[in-house]
Protein backbone atom coordinates (compact mmCIF):
# COMPACT_ATOMS: atom_id res chain seq x y z
CA UNK A 1 0.00 0.00 0.00
CA UNK A 2 1.55 3.35 -0.89
CA UNK A 3 -0.04 6.88 -1.58
CA UNK A 4 0.62 10.33 -2.06
CA UNK A 5 -1.51 13.34 -1.56
CA UNK A 6 -0.60 16.73 -2.13
CA UNK A 7 -3.01 18.70 0.22
CA UNK A 8 -1.81 22.18 -0.33
CA UNK A 9 -0.14 24.52 -2.84
CA UNK A 10 1.09 27.72 -1.78
CA UNK A 11 -0.29 30.62 -4.45
CA UNK A 12 3.10 32.09 -4.64
CA UNK A 13 5.38 29.70 -4.81
CA UNK A 14 5.97 26.09 -5.86
CA UNK A 15 6.02 24.85 -2.43
CA UNK A 16 3.31 22.37 -0.95
CA UNK A 17 2.06 20.22 1.86
CA UNK A 18 1.52 16.67 1.68
CA UNK A 19 1.67 13.20 2.66
CA UNK A 20 2.66 9.64 2.26
CA UNK A 21 0.40 6.87 3.44
CA UNK A 22 1.72 3.57 3.75
CA UNK A 23 1.06 0.56 5.25
CA UNK A 24 2.90 1.42 8.17
CA UNK A 25 1.20 4.71 8.66
CA UNK A 26 1.54 8.76 7.71
CA UNK A 27 4.33 10.58 6.36
CA UNK A 28 3.88 14.38 6.46
CA UNK A 29 5.56 15.99 3.81
CA UNK A 30 7.76 18.58 3.59
CA UNK A 31 9.90 15.89 5.45
CA UNK A 32 13.48 15.58 7.00
CA UNK A 33 14.74 12.58 7.21
CA UNK A 34 17.94 11.96 9.54
CA UNK A 35 20.81 9.64 8.17
CA UNK A 36 21.43 6.26 10.06
CA UNK A 37 23.80 5.27 8.03
CA UNK A 38 25.01 1.81 9.89
CA UNK A 39 21.64 1.17 10.70
CA UNK A 40 21.40 3.64 13.78
CA UNK A 41 21.10 7.26 14.12
CA UNK A 42 24.42 8.33 15.65
CA UNK A 43 24.81 8.81 19.47
CA UNK A 44 21.03 8.43 19.72
CA UNK A 45 18.44 5.38 20.67
CA UNK A 46 15.96 5.11 17.91
CA UNK A 47 12.85 5.66 21.12
CA UNK A 48 14.47 9.46 21.37
CA UNK A 49 14.82 10.18 17.78
CA UNK A 50 10.78 9.28 17.67
CA UNK A 51 10.63 11.41 20.23
CA UNK A 52 10.90 13.94 17.96
CA UNK A 53 8.76 13.20 15.77
CA UNK A 54 10.72 12.18 13.21
CA UNK A 55 8.26 9.21 11.25
CA UNK A 56 11.31 8.15 8.73
CA UNK A 57 14.94 7.99 8.86
CA UNK A 58 17.50 6.62 6.23
CA UNK A 59 19.71 3.66 6.34
CA UNK A 60 22.39 2.67 3.82
CA UNK A 61 22.49 -0.27 1.34
CA UNK A 62 26.26 0.02 0.52
CA UNK A 63 27.22 0.57 4.41
CA UNK A 64 25.01 -2.79 5.43
CA UNK A 65 25.89 -4.87 2.42
CA UNK A 66 29.06 -5.01 3.93
CA UNK A 67 28.45 -4.98 7.27
CA UNK A 68 26.91 -6.86 9.26
CA UNK A 69 25.88 -8.49 5.86
CA UNK A 70 22.36 -8.68 4.33
CA UNK A 71 21.92 -12.17 5.27
CA UNK A 72 22.59 -11.32 9.41
CA UNK A 73 19.76 -8.46 9.01
CA UNK A 74 17.10 -10.89 7.07
CA UNK A 75 17.84 -14.00 9.94
CA UNK A 76 16.84 -11.49 12.54
CA UNK A 77 13.87 -10.31 11.37
CA UNK A 78 14.66 -7.38 8.73
CA UNK A 79 15.85 -3.70 9.45
CA UNK A 80 12.89 -2.15 11.55
CA UNK A 81 13.73 -5.31 14.09
CA UNK A 82 17.48 -5.30 14.06
CA UNK A 83 17.29 -1.86 15.21
CA UNK A 84 14.51 -1.42 16.73
CA UNK A 85 12.98 1.78 14.74
CA UNK A 86 9.11 1.02 14.49
CA UNK A 87 8.11 3.85 11.65
CA UNK A 88 9.90 4.13 7.99
CA UNK A 89 13.13 3.74 6.45
CA UNK A 90 13.95 4.72 3.11
CA UNK A 91 17.26 2.67 1.96
CA UNK A 92 19.42 4.41 -0.45
CA UNK A 93 21.74 2.19 -3.39
CA UNK A 94 24.93 2.67 -2.23
CA UNK A 95 25.87 4.22 -5.51
CA UNK A 96 27.37 7.63 -4.07
CA UNK A 97 29.36 5.62 -1.49
CA UNK A 98 30.60 2.86 -3.86
CA UNK A 99 32.02 5.97 -5.38
CA UNK A 100 33.15 8.45 -2.66
CA UNK A 101 34.35 5.37 -0.09
CA UNK A 102 35.83 2.36 -1.92
CA UNK A 103 39.33 2.12 -2.64
CA UNK A 104 38.80 1.08 -6.14
CA UNK A 105 35.56 1.37 -8.55
CA UNK A 106 34.97 1.09 -12.07
CA UNK A 107 31.65 1.71 -13.36
CA UNK A 108 30.61 -0.75 -16.32
CA UNK A 109 27.35 -0.80 -18.02
CA UNK A 110 26.10 -3.66 -16.21
CA UNK A 111 26.92 -2.39 -12.59
CA UNK A 112 29.51 -1.02 -10.35
CA UNK A 113 33.03 -2.96 -9.61
CA UNK A 114 34.04 -2.28 -6.44
CA UNK A 115 36.40 -3.03 -3.84
CA UNK A 116 35.41 -2.56 0.20
CA UNK A 117 36.78 0.65 2.04
CA UNK A 118 36.67 -2.18 5.10
CA UNK A 119 38.64 -5.01 4.06
CA UNK A 120 39.73 -4.52 0.40
CA UNK A 121 37.78 -7.45 -0.66
CA UNK A 122 36.31 -6.97 -4.46
CA UNK A 123 32.45 -6.51 -4.89
CA UNK A 124 30.09 -6.27 -7.89
CA UNK A 125 26.86 -4.25 -7.40
CA UNK A 126 23.97 -4.70 -10.29
CA UNK A 127 20.84 -2.80 -10.16
CA UNK A 128 19.05 -6.02 -9.54
CA UNK A 129 21.32 -6.96 -6.58
CA UNK A 130 20.84 -4.04 -5.06
CA UNK A 131 16.88 -4.11 -5.21
CA UNK A 132 17.04 -7.83 -3.79
CA UNK A 133 19.37 -6.35 -1.23
CA UNK A 134 16.93 -3.67 -0.07
CA UNK A 135 13.79 -6.54 -0.44
CA UNK A 136 15.88 -8.66 1.90
CA UNK A 137 16.21 -5.64 4.28
CA UNK A 138 12.73 -4.82 4.19
CA UNK A 139 13.20 -0.84 4.31
CA UNK A 140 9.98 0.92 3.28
CA UNK A 141 11.30 2.78 0.49
CA UNK A 142 13.77 1.63 -1.94
CA UNK A 143 16.25 3.54 -4.34
CA UNK A 144 17.08 2.41 -7.84
CA UNK A 145 21.25 2.11 -8.38
CA UNK A 146 22.46 5.39 -9.99
CA UNK A 147 25.91 6.33 -10.80
CA UNK A 148 27.29 9.06 -9.39
CA UNK A 149 28.55 12.08 -11.50
CA UNK A 150 31.67 13.95 -9.83
CA UNK A 151 31.77 18.17 -10.03
CA UNK A 152 32.88 18.96 -12.08
CA UNK A 153 32.33 17.45 -14.84
CA UNK A 154 32.11 17.41 -18.79
CA UNK A 155 29.11 17.49 -20.84
CA UNK A 156 30.54 14.16 -22.81
CA UNK A 157 30.94 12.40 -18.80
CA UNK A 158 27.89 13.25 -17.51
CA UNK A 159 25.94 12.24 -20.41
CA UNK A 160 27.25 9.50 -20.66
CA UNK A 161 27.28 8.40 -17.19
CA UNK A 162 23.57 9.59 -17.17
CA UNK A 163 23.20 7.29 -20.06
CA UNK A 164 24.18 4.53 -17.65
CA UNK A 165 21.68 5.58 -14.58
CA UNK A 166 18.96 5.30 -17.43
CA UNK A 167 20.18 2.13 -18.26
CA UNK A 168 19.90 0.98 -14.74
CA UNK A 169 15.95 2.25 -14.18
CA UNK A 170 14.58 0.49 -16.92
CA UNK A 171 16.70 -3.19 -15.88
CA UNK A 172 15.59 -1.85 -12.02
CA UNK A 173 11.72 -1.19 -13.76
CA UNK A 174 11.61 -4.15 -15.35
CA UNK A 175 12.04 -6.30 -12.10
CA UNK A 176 10.13 -4.30 -10.07
CA UNK A 177 6.78 -4.87 -12.06
CA UNK A 178 7.30 -8.77 -11.53
CA UNK A 179 8.62 -8.61 -8.08
CA UNK A 180 7.06 -5.41 -6.59
CA UNK A 181 4.77 -6.05 -2.97
CA UNK A 182 2.46 -3.79 -1.25
CA UNK A 183 4.73 -3.13 1.68
CA UNK A 184 7.54 -1.69 -0.26
CA UNK A 185 7.82 1.42 -2.47
CA UNK A 186 10.33 2.73 -5.00
CA UNK A 187 11.92 5.77 -6.19
CA UNK A 188 14.01 6.39 -9.21
CA UNK A 189 16.81 8.79 -9.59
CA UNK A 190 17.65 11.24 -11.64
CA UNK A 191 21.12 12.81 -12.81
CA UNK A 192 22.24 14.89 -15.47
CA UNK A 193 25.37 16.81 -13.78
CA UNK A 194 25.49 20.52 -13.96
CA UNK A 195 23.67 20.63 -17.40
CA UNK A 196 20.41 21.98 -17.84
CA UNK A 197 19.79 19.96 -21.35
CA UNK A 198 21.12 16.63 -19.66
CA UNK A 199 19.06 17.18 -16.63
CA UNK A 200 15.16 17.77 -18.68
CA UNK A 201 16.18 14.50 -20.72
CA UNK A 202 16.73 13.10 -17.60
CA UNK A 203 14.02 14.00 -15.46
CA UNK A 204 11.81 13.39 -18.69
CA UNK A 205 13.18 9.90 -18.54
CA UNK A 206 12.63 8.64 -15.42
CA UNK A 207 9.55 10.25 -15.13
CA UNK A 208 7.80 8.05 -17.92
CA UNK A 209 8.25 5.31 -15.76
CA UNK A 210 5.23 5.02 -12.70
CA UNK A 211 7.95 5.06 -9.81
CA UNK A 212 6.22 5.46 -5.90
CA UNK A 213 8.47 8.63 -6.19
CA UNK A 214 11.16 10.48 -7.90
CA UNK A 215 14.51 11.38 -6.47
CA UNK A 216 16.81 13.77 -7.69
CA UNK A 217 20.13 12.73 -7.52
CA UNK A 218 23.68 14.08 -7.53
CA UNK A 219 23.34 17.58 -6.41
CA UNK A 220 25.08 19.36 -3.31
CA UNK A 221 28.12 17.78 -4.80
CA UNK A 222 30.04 20.83 -4.43
CA UNK A 223 28.43 23.36 -6.90
CA UNK A 224 27.19 26.79 -5.80
CA UNK A 225 23.56 26.99 -4.43
CA UNK A 226 22.59 29.29 -7.99
CA UNK A 227 23.63 26.04 -9.90
CA UNK A 228 21.69 23.65 -7.98
CA UNK A 229 18.55 25.98 -7.84
CA UNK A 230 18.61 26.36 -11.60
CA UNK A 231 19.16 22.26 -11.95
CA UNK A 232 16.15 22.26 -9.47
CA UNK A 233 14.00 24.45 -11.35
CA UNK A 234 14.59 22.43 -14.91
CA UNK A 235 14.16 18.92 -13.44
CA UNK A 236 10.92 19.72 -11.40
CA UNK A 237 9.27 22.15 -14.52
CA UNK A 238 8.78 18.38 -15.95
CA UNK A 239 7.58 16.13 -13.11
CA UNK A 240 4.14 14.65 -12.51
CA UNK A 241 2.78 16.89 -9.46
CA UNK A 242 1.50 13.59 -7.90
CA UNK A 243 4.67 12.26 -7.07
CA UNK A 244 7.21 12.60 -3.97
CA UNK A 245 9.66 14.46 -4.98
CA UNK A 246 13.12 13.72 -2.93
CA UNK A 247 16.33 15.62 -3.14
CA UNK A 248 19.03 13.68 -1.69
CA UNK A 249 21.62 14.70 0.34
CA UNK A 250 20.52 18.52 1.20
CA UNK A 251 21.14 20.20 3.66
CA UNK A 252 20.88 23.38 5.82
CA UNK A 253 17.86 25.40 6.80
CA UNK A 254 18.47 27.42 3.92
CA UNK A 255 18.86 24.89 1.39
CA UNK A 256 15.89 22.75 2.77
CA UNK A 257 13.73 26.47 2.36
CA UNK A 258 15.19 27.13 -1.44
CA UNK A 259 14.28 23.60 -2.70
CA UNK A 260 11.15 23.69 -1.26
CA UNK A 261 10.32 26.89 -2.62
CA UNK A 262 10.79 25.09 -5.81
CA UNK A 263 8.68 22.18 -5.10
CA UNK A 264 10.84 19.63 -3.14
CA UNK A 265 9.14 16.98 -0.80
CA UNK A 266 11.66 15.18 1.08
CA UNK A 267 15.62 15.22 2.12
CA UNK A 268 18.05 13.86 3.86
CA UNK A 269 21.20 15.14 5.19
CA UNK A 270 23.95 14.02 8.09
CA UNK A 271 24.54 17.56 9.03
CA UNK A 272 22.29 17.79 11.71
CA UNK A 273 24.13 14.49 13.37
CA UNK A 274 27.33 14.97 11.62
CA UNK A 275 27.58 18.64 12.71
CA UNK A 276 26.84 17.52 16.31
CA UNK A 277 29.46 15.53 17.13
CA UNK A 278 31.95 18.29 15.68
CA UNK A 279 30.59 20.50 18.26
CA UNK A 280 28.80 22.88 15.44
CA UNK A 281 25.26 23.66 16.57
CA UNK A 282 22.12 25.20 15.22
CA UNK A 283 20.11 27.64 16.59
CA UNK A 284 18.14 30.52 15.93
CA UNK A 285 21.17 32.86 15.87
CA UNK A 286 22.52 30.30 13.25
CA UNK A 287 25.35 28.02 13.54
CA UNK A 288 27.98 28.11 16.35
CA UNK A 289 30.77 26.13 17.74
CA UNK A 290 30.59 24.90 21.22
CA UNK A 291 34.15 24.67 21.41
CA UNK A 292 34.51 28.38 21.61
CA UNK A 293 36.37 29.79 24.21
CA UNK A 294 33.82 32.61 24.81
CA UNK A 295 31.37 29.73 26.50
CA UNK A 296 33.89 28.89 28.90
CA UNK A 297 32.07 30.45 31.74
CA UNK A 298 28.77 31.05 30.03
CA UNK A 299 25.63 29.75 32.08
CA UNK A 300 23.31 30.46 29.27
CA UNK A 301 21.73 27.62 27.23
CA UNK A 302 23.02 27.28 23.36
CA UNK A 303 19.34 28.78 22.18
CA UNK A 304 17.97 30.63 24.69
CA UNK A 305 14.57 30.79 22.27
CA UNK A 306 14.22 26.36 22.03
CA UNK A 307 12.68 24.38 24.33
CA UNK A 308 14.78 20.85 23.66
CA UNK A 309 15.96 18.76 26.56
CA UNK A 310 19.52 20.23 26.33
CA UNK A 311 18.56 23.71 26.75
CA UNK A 312 16.37 23.35 29.28
CA UNK A 313 18.71 21.39 31.23
CA UNK A 314 22.54 22.18 30.25
CA UNK A 315 25.00 25.57 30.09
CA UNK A 316 26.90 26.25 27.67
CA UNK A 317 29.85 25.78 29.81
CA UNK A 318 28.99 22.30 30.64
CA UNK A 319 28.56 21.42 27.03
CA UNK A 320 31.62 22.96 26.05
CA UNK A 321 34.11 21.20 28.96
CA UNK A 322 32.22 17.87 27.40
CA UNK A 323 33.43 18.38 24.33
CA UNK A 324 36.93 19.30 25.33
CA UNK A 325 37.07 16.30 27.72
CA UNK A 326 35.47 14.30 24.90
CA UNK A 327 32.90 13.10 27.18
CA UNK A 328 30.28 10.72 25.48
CA UNK A 329 27.38 12.46 26.82
CA UNK A 330 28.19 15.54 24.52
CA UNK A 331 27.60 13.70 21.41
CA UNK A 332 24.12 12.56 22.42
CA UNK A 333 23.16 16.14 24.07
CA UNK A 334 24.60 18.25 20.63
CA UNK A 335 23.01 15.32 18.29
CA UNK A 336 19.26 15.86 20.25
CA UNK A 337 19.46 19.40 20.37
CA UNK A 338 20.05 19.67 16.32
CA UNK A 339 17.53 17.06 15.65
CA UNK A 340 14.92 18.68 17.87
CA UNK A 341 15.83 22.38 15.44
CA UNK A 342 15.55 20.30 12.62
CA UNK A 343 12.10 19.17 13.63
CA UNK A 344 11.14 22.39 14.73
CA UNK A 345 12.45 23.48 11.35
CA UNK A 346 10.26 21.55 9.51
CA UNK A 347 6.67 22.63 11.38
CA UNK A 348 8.10 26.74 11.03
CA UNK A 349 8.68 26.11 7.39
CA UNK A 350 4.91 24.47 6.76
CA UNK A 351 3.38 27.26 9.04
CA UNK A 352 5.28 29.38 6.17
CA UNK A 353 3.25 28.08 3.44
CA UNK A 354 0.48 27.95 5.00
CA UNK A 355 0.48 31.49 5.41
CA UNK A 356 2.33 32.22 2.11
CA UNK A 357 5.74 33.32 3.71
CA UNK A 358 8.36 31.41 2.78
CA UNK A 359 9.90 33.57 1.21
CA UNK A 360 10.32 35.82 4.38
CA UNK A 361 11.67 32.93 5.98
CA UNK A 362 14.43 32.40 3.30
CA UNK A 363 15.31 35.90 3.51
CA UNK A 364 15.67 35.14 7.58
CA UNK A 365 17.57 32.09 6.42
CA UNK A 366 19.79 34.10 4.42
CA UNK A 367 20.98 36.13 6.97
CA UNK A 368 21.78 32.90 9.31
CA UNK A 369 23.10 30.59 7.25
CA UNK A 370 24.35 32.23 3.70
CA UNK A 371 27.71 32.11 4.78
CA UNK A 372 27.63 28.60 5.76
CA UNK A 373 26.27 27.87 1.70
CA UNK A 374 29.67 30.06 0.51
CA UNK A 375 31.95 28.58 2.96
CA UNK A 376 30.75 24.87 1.92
Amino acid sequence: MFKFEVEYKSKKTFARIGKLITHRGVIETPVFMPVGTQATIKALPPETVQSLGYQIILCNTYHLYLRPGVEVIEKIGGLHKFMNWKRHIITDSGGFQVYSLSQFCEIKEDGILFKSHLDGTEHFLTPLKILKIQEKLGSDFLMVLDTCIPYPCSYEESKALTEITHLWATKSWNYWEKHKNNKQAIFGIIQGGMYESLRKKSAQFIASFDWDGIAIGGLSVGEPMEVRNIMLEVTIEELPFNKPRYLMGVGNPLDLVEAILRGVDMFDCVLPTRNARRGSVFTSQGLISIKNASFKESSQPLDPECECYVCKNYSKAYLRHLFHAKELLVYYLLTLHNLFYYAKLIKKIKKAILEESLESLKEEFRELYGKFNSEN
